[in-house]
């Protein structure tokens, strides 16, 4: 009698597929690199072909011995039988979005397609008939509380625009589309500190562009504090100046169910002897607001982890440091009461300043974090867009003050 046939796939099969894939990965990247490299146009974004295109590496000649060794004080630990996919390429390898929608849910886990849910802001959003005119859509539910425990109405974190929209329901779905949605800034376009105006434009006119022309365009994608006196839609800045986003979603993975929370804890450690951890019950400006967010895809390589870096937080490429502030500068924002013991505690004036002015300027996705990786993203990712290891941990992502992209 035969012997049964397996049921999956062998290792070495798994292997040999992940072997392939990364063979075709070199060759189209080879291929492409080949290519007569042509000048942007103003405004244009290029893709990053290497990792340190468009994300610095970390270098011990520079940030210290530190960033070759992960956290020796962490105690958390994975599941014993927590296995993930260790041999496929990750960088360059996510399909590109312009625009993320958070909604708040206050939930840590959701039915398996979040748009599935009966009734809910998101099944508005991906079923309903108006679509976002700015490109792709990335559509996450959270775990941010919903304001005031309401059953009729929540609120939305839109992202590049950085802002938080309050009294969002499905019926006005439409509205927030149209009026917020589509006028937001995209991950692809060019990055401005501040909201154009006529009287104020902010970068330099190019060759047959006035600089109304230039105001006038700006107008178009400047998000309205309200949209009508007859809509309950109300937009706000939203008060972190970093976000981290941990994929929960263990109805389409248990390792994301089972990373998410592990990670959180490990990250609070850290961020809150400096003062840095915050959520939505935290009204303080800046800091790191750590938030559960429904599946993004990548699930084999769990942990799942986007950290969005707001526009005060990095230089424009033109100007002194070429980059991100440091951690020197970071800290020097923070005044520390050591005699007592307490946290540090911010300066509310420059923080609320900085977020109240400014867009998403980047998005880091790493991949296969572990608690043990947590100090070292803080130190080096978070605080200055730099990543620790980027041939095992880096999916994509972007960076508008340089016009690149990993798509």
């Amino acid at each position: 009698m035969a012997p049964p046939k397996p049921t999956h796939k062998p290792l070495n099969a798994y292997r040999m597929t992940a072997t392939l894939k990364n063979f075709a990965y070199k060759l189209s990247s080879t291929l492409s690199s080949s290519e007569v490299p042509t000048l942007k146009k103003d405004g244009e974004f290029s893709k990053a072909r290497k990792t340190e295109d468009l994300f610095p590496t970390t270098d011990p000649t520079i940030d210290g011995d530190d960033c070759l060794h992960d956290c020796a004080t962490c105690t958390i630990k994975y599941p014993r039988k927590f296995e993930i996919d260790e041999t496929e390429e990750l960088y360059g390898h996510v399909k590109g979005w312009q625009t993320h929608l958070i909604v708040a849910t206050g939930k840590t886990d959701w039915v398996r397609d979040v748009a599935d849910e009966k009734g809910s802001i998101m099944e508005a959003v991906d079923r309903g008939n108006v679509k976002p005119s700015n490109g792709k859509l990335m559509l996450s539910a959270s775990d941010m509380p919903v304001p005031n425990h309401s059953d009729t109405s929540s609120m939305v974190l839109l992202l590049p625009s950085w802002h938080l929209i309050d009294n969002v329901t499905p019926a006005n779905v439409p509205d927030l589309i149209t009026s917020y949605v589509d006028r937001s800034p995209t991950n692809d376009s060019p990055l401005h500190r501040k909201p154009i105006t006529s009287s104020q434009p902010s970068t330099v006119p190019s060759e047959g562009s006035s600089s109304t022309d230039l105001a006038s365009k700006a107008a178009e994608t400047t998000i309205p504090h309200t949209i009508s006196t007859n809509s309950e839609l109300r937009a706000r800045p939203c008060p972190h100046k970093y976000l981290i986003l941990l994929c929960s979603q263990k109805t389409r993975d248990a390792r994301c169910g089972q990373s998410a929370p592990l990670l959180r804890r490990e990250f609070e450690r850290h961020l809150r002897p400096l003062g840095l951890y915050r959520d939505l019950h935290d009204e303080r400006p800046g800091g790191v607001g750590i938030y559960f967010i429904s599946h993004v895809g990548g699930h084999k390589f769990s942990a799942n982890v986007m950290v969005y870096r707001h526009s005060s937080t990095v230089e424009h490429p033109n100007e002194a440091n070429g980059h991100a502030n440091g951690v020197q500068e970071a800290l020097e924002e923070l005044k520390i009461e050591s005699d007592k013991g307490h946290e540090v505690v911010l300066d509310a004036n420059t923080e609320q300043q900085a977020e109240s002015d400014g867009e998403a300027a980047q998005c880091i996705w790493l991949a296969r974090v572990r608690p043990e990786d947590c100090e070292n993203i803080i130190r080096y990712t978070i605080l200055q867009g730099k990543v620790v290891k980027p041939e095992r941990q880096l999916r994509g992502g972007f960076d508008r003050s340089k016009q690149l992209t990993s798509w």
